[in-house]
């Protein structure tokens, strides 16, 4: 029959699993489970005993075995997170205050009552709260929520809102037998002791078949702080989500009572303030809160590593693991800096001793043709000296390594993040973990509800789409993206069109000053003016993307999550891209010639490069988007809340007074914060995204773009820190052992990036066309140099020349240049390879060979060599680090061996007992 003390194990186990073994030193261990039983040997003889007698000595005996060995392996477990973090020498930690209190029987100082954290009577810890409206008529579907609340033994107490009597907040509380229950069936993972204890000695040794877990098998200090408030939180969240509010299999969870509306939020509490009158150095950590400001948040800590462990204990697996891919992609962007900032430098360095450079500088007798009808002026080239030297610093002899570079970097980064990650779960209890069978989206259910398949997981019926359906949904979805992609390339031709007319309008400016860098104000505004497009568009695509991930009808949040992000994430991505594509690879590439211009409807003449070539524009597109986005970003994250939450407060000591604002208890000022974005984290992905791929898409044109970066994120680290323990509600703890889908988007935008940085290099970049004259046709050819000395007479050898005579009656420039020569010109210069004349076979020569050379071999060489780059780290570097391999093997052997030699030990206790009672049996080991 069945022990007695079976229905005891409910309320008694916990999942258990060894966090520490000591063996000379502290080897971390994570292990599924390992119970240690008591082994109850079925007595021949029955006899009548009083169980609960024996249950009750086994409790008491159970807290005075955990006072003793608490003591013997000392309060200072090993622990990067625990509570002896804060200093309890002072009333740091009002939970720890009040367990001390009511275990020696005093009575709980009133503090607890009021700072918010606790129920009235100051003992029971808030672990949730939710809130609604006494207006809201939902009253019936919350009665019934709240009972079944009860029902699984959740504590609840209410309280009405001190600014607004409309408003109730409902506190719940998790006792400590619910906690052990839920915390078994969520396979919450606890640390357990470095060495098993028993309480008596017929029971040294566990038994293959599990009866119930003794809680003295855990390290446990106090029932109060055994379960950190993020997991009590996410306990309650978990019990939440399965509690009935109606009749019906569908009508359950807190989701839909939010959505429904019958409550207005739901959040666990932060843990009191996080300033403090006192110094931390000196009086300690006033609460984990606290502690993470002071480590975390502050912006005097900006050099310093993060507190992940206490990011993890504080907002979850999830968002630690955030923090931490935002901190390694940060740390890996000091290398790509600094090499980046070398090729800067370089240019810097070697400018002066630049041969094209100089020729320009020199070259006052060399007059261009007009870059636009009519009001464009002749210039001489010596006029684009700035702008040549400018282009120098961004596309020398370096450029190419470094674009390699960056293209190896980008893999070397995604491998060994993933060796990070895995050390990261494996020190976060991660590596096993799997997530919960996810409920349907009411939505789903709601609109399928009349159809139903079996669940192969669950084995229940539930709301079933048919393929037909779904093959629709999605089809019309792909309409939508391509109709947007759409919206987004009309954009970028609004962009050129205001391109090509304002060019002639700043040309005829009556300041000098524009009217002489008419090309350069017209790559700003334009540049200005697609950044307010994109910030525009990056809103309609958010209503778009939304409506189209709903019209889809995901079944679970994940799938709806991870379609919406691929949506939002395509959209903006070619939103903010599609104009440096242009740049990159079509302006100045199809613009034709004097006499024989290519127009936009027969009209506007295409825009051409600056005399010194295209790459500045590319330059002036990158950095001022950057920087202009990443100043944006900056402040919607920060400067918003700062300013809804500032105006909160403004309100209330308006309403109320200076001096109510600091009697308003926890809950009031948690309420008053700024809740998570609805999305997650998903803003702050696709931000850190965006950047990683403005970083590596185009960095050969821009090589301070991961410098950029570097600064930026270094910043955006303590900004979103900030934001997470200031100005947001506590979010729930949530549970992640990857950062999802945005690791095959980095690997996408890794691989786009070798392409994109190959044809920067073949196409807009002057790298090659300058390779192919030092060696064939400048002064050096045949000789194998490629020095400065041999780039003598590149400039002339790369301008043809155009008779001013046949200039088209509406691009004939209105100055016939007689203020360069005191005569009318006769001819101009300009890159344009369709032309012949007067020395043109050899340049003819140059371009043709260019042709064929840097579209054909350098690219499709450059790019496949990469890759197999690429390709070879990726195969050399493990995904899992050494020492954490061995880590693993060595916790699976000790686990056989504790298993190994428990069942050694019961069977020679067993052969003892038979011994001892004169039996015996034929092949008994050992």
């Amino acid at each position: 029959p069945e022990s007695p003390l079976a229905g005891f194990s409910t309320a008694l186990s916990q999942t258990p699993s060894i966090s520490s073994i000591s063996s000379e030193g502290r080897e971390d261990l994570q292990v599924n489970r390992l119970e240690t039983q008591i082994w109850i040997k079925p007595d021949i003889q029955k006899t009548d005993v009083d169980f609960s007698e024996i249950l009750n000595a086994i409790q008491e005996i159970a807290k005075d075995v955990n006072i003793f060995f608490d003591e013997l392996e000392g309060v200072n477990s090993p622990s990067k997170d625990d509570d002896s973090l804060l200093h309890h020498g002072n009333l740091t930690s009002t939970s720890d205050d009040a367990s001390r209190l009511e275990v020696v029987g005093e009575e709980v100082p009133d503090k607890n009552k009021a700072n918010g954290l606790y129920f009235r009577d100051g003992k029971c810890r808030i672990d949730y709260i939710l809130v609604y409206r006494k207006s809201n008529p939902q009253t019936e579907k919350r009665e019934v929520f709240e009972r079944n609340i009860r029902a699984e033994g959740l504590q609840m107490e209410k309280e009405s809102s001190l600014t607004n009597s409309d408003i109730i907040f409902v506190k719940l509380h998790a006792p400590w037998e619910v906690l052990g229950k839920y915390a078994e069936l969520m396979n919450v993972r606890m640390p357990f002791r470095r060495k098993i204890y028993y309480l008596h000695r017929r029971y040294k040794f566990m038994n293959r078949c599990p009866l119930f877990v003794f809680l003295y098998s855990f390290i446990i200090h106090n029932k109060d702080t055994f379960f950190n408030n993020a997991t009590r939180s996410r306990i309650v969240h978990h019990i939440l989500q399965r509690v009935k509010y109606e009749e019906g299999k569908n009508k359950i969870g807190l989701n839909r009572l939010l959505s429904n509306g019958s409550y207005e939020a739901a959040f666990p509490l932060h843990e009191g303030s996080y300033r403090s009158k006192n110094s931390i150095r000196t009086h300690g950590a006033e609460n984990h809160r606290h502690l993470l400001y002071e480590c975390w948040a502050s912006w005097g800590v900006w050099y310093k590593y993060q507190p992940l462990d206490l990011v993890r204990r504080y907002f979850g697996e999830k968002i630690g693991l955030y923090f931490a891919w935002l901190g390694w992609y940060t740390g890996m962007l000091f290398p790509a800096a600094f090499i980046g900032l070398f090729v800067f430098l370089y240019g810097v360095t070697t400018l002066n001793h630049c041969q094209v450079s100089k020729e320009v500088c020199q070259a006052t007798d060399i007059i261009m043709c007009p870059i636009c009808d009519k009001y464009c002026p002749f210039m001489r080239l010596s006029d684009s000296c700035v702008y040549a030297k400018v282009t120098h610093l961004f596309d020398n002899g370096a450029t190419v390594f470094f674009a390699v570079f960056m293209a190896v970097w980008a893999t070397v980064f995604l491998e060994f993040w993933k060796r990070r990650r895995a050390v990261i779960a494996y020190d976060w209890d991660l590596i096993d973990w799997e997530e919960e069978e996810e409920e349907i989206r009411p939505q789903f259910e709601a609109k399928y509800s009349k159809k139903e398949r079996m669940n192969p997981i669950s084995g229940k019926p539930e709301p079933y789409q048919a393929f037909a359906d779904k093959c629709s949904r999605l089809i019309v979805s792909a309409s939508g993206i391509f109709f947007m992609i759409c919206v987004v390339i009309a954009a970028v031709f609004g962009i050129v069109i205001y391109r090509v007319v304002t060019v002639s309008t700043f040309a005829a400016f009556k300041w000098a000053l524009i009217r002489n860098n008419s090309q350069v104000a017209t790559t700003g505004t334009a540049v200005c003016i697609n950044f307010c497009i994109i910030m525009l568009l990056n809103v309609l695509y958010e209503k778009v993307a939304l409506f189209l991930t709903n019209l889809e009808q995901p079944r679970t949040e994940s799938e709806w999550e991870n379609s919406f992000t691929l949506k939002m994430f395509l959209f903006q991505f070619v939103n903010l891209n599609s104009s440096t594509f242009y740049i990159a690879f079509f302006l100045g590439r199809f613009t034709g010639h004097p006499g024989a211009y290519l127009r936009l409807i027969n009209r506007w003449r295409l825009e051409e490069c600056h005399p010194s070539g295209c790459l500045i524009d590319l330059c002036m597109q990158m950095g001022i988007i950057m920087v202009l986005k990443q100043t944006w970003n900056n402040f919607m994250e920060l400067g918003y809340p700062l300013i809804q939450n500032w105006w909160t407060r403004r309100k209330l000591r308006q309403e109320y007074g200076t001096q109510r604002k600091t009697s308003f208890p926890q809950w009031e000022k948690d309420y008053n914060l700024q809740p998570m974005n609805a999305y997650g984290l998903f803003d702050e992905y696709l931000e850190m995204i965006l950047q990683f791929g403005f970083t590596t898409i185009f960095v050969a044109a821009f090589p301070l773009a991961p410098l950029l970066a570097l600064l930026n994120n270094i910043i955006e680290i303590r900004l979103d820190a900030y934001k997470f323990v200031t100005q947001w509600r506590r979010p729930l703890a949530s549970r992640a052992k990857d950062i999802g889908i945005w690791y095959g988007i980095l690997e996408g935008i890794g691989i786009l990036s070798v392409i994109t940085n190959a044809f920067v290099i073949a196409v807009t970049s002057d790298f090659i066309p300058r390779l192919v004259y030092a060696y064939k046709y400048g002064p050096c050819a045949g000789q194998g140099e490629a020095g400065q000395k041999c780039m003598v007479g590149y400039v002339n050898a790369s301008l043809s020349v155009f008779l001013v005579s046949d200039f088209e009656n509406r691009s004939e420039p209105t100055s016939n240049g007689s203020e360069f020569s005191g005569s009318p010109l006769k001819y101009c210069r300009g890159s344009f390879c369709e032309l012949e004349g007067e020395g043109f076979q050899k340049i003819r020569k140059v371009l043709v060979f260019f042709l064929g050379f840097s579209f054909f071999i350098p690219f499709l060489f450059s790019q496949h060599l990469v890759f197999c780059i690429k390709h070879l780290i990726s195969y050399l570097i493990p995904d899992l680090p050494k020492d954490l391999r061995d880590r693993m093997r060595r916790e699976k052997y000790l686990i056989q061996e504790m298993m190994y030699e428990a069942e050694l030990e019961r069977l020679q206790k067993e052969r003892k007992e038979r011994k001892k009672n004169g039996k015996s049996y034929h092949n008994e080991w050992p």
